[in-house]
């Protein structure tokens, strides 16, 4: 029977290249991947280097795109909110979910659009609450704010995607 351990461990969306490299350093040690949740890893002994683990912001409920994916090798490992988890075995060759410089374009701006979203609600109910004497409505704003550096950090690696775009052209 397989060694079982979960792991608490948190990540900023705009952090998901950190997330994965920490997800393939465990796989590297013989810990597999086998579950997601809130702030939770699940892994199970394995090989190490056994599998690479990828994950992607995308609609979790697109089956025909689980599909494709399984059809290449790659094992649905789980989802979180609009992240969605792949492993696959190593021996399988290279695993990447972007082919092409403007896949990875078009994927930060998915994470970026979704963010842009929560940084706008809580401006406004940030606002909201302030005006109605709700104690509270700072910490609507400093998650605003939050979310304004983590939308500069994605504008930087979309805007260095798109001049490595250029170069190549």
């Amino acid at each position: 029977m397989n060694e079982i351990k979960t792991i608490r461990k948190w990540f900023w969306a705009w952090d998901f290249e950190k997330e994965e490299k920490w997800l393939n350093r465990m796989a590297a040690e013989g810990w597999a991947l086998v579950s997601v949740g809130f702030c939770s890893y699940t892994f199970e002994q394995s090989g190490p280097g056994e599998y690479i683990i990828r994950l992607e912001m995308h609609d979790s409920s697109d089956t025909p795109f689980i599909s494709f994916m399984e059809e290449t090798g790659a094992e649905y490992v789980g989802k979180m909110i609009k992240w969605i988890y792949f492993r696959r075995r190593s021996e399988l060759g290279s695993f990447d979910l972007f082919s092409d410089i403007d896949s990875r374009i078009k994927h930060l701006k998915t994470i970026i659009s979704t963010i842009r979203l929560l940084l706008i609600a809580n401006i406004l109910i940030g606002i909201s609450n302030s005006i109605n004497v709700t104690r509270i409505g700072w910490v609507n704003l400093l998650v605003a704010a939050l979310l304004a550096y983590g939308l500069g950090r994605l504008d930087e690696k979309k805007e260095s995607l798109q001049n490595e775009r250029l170069l190549r052209e």
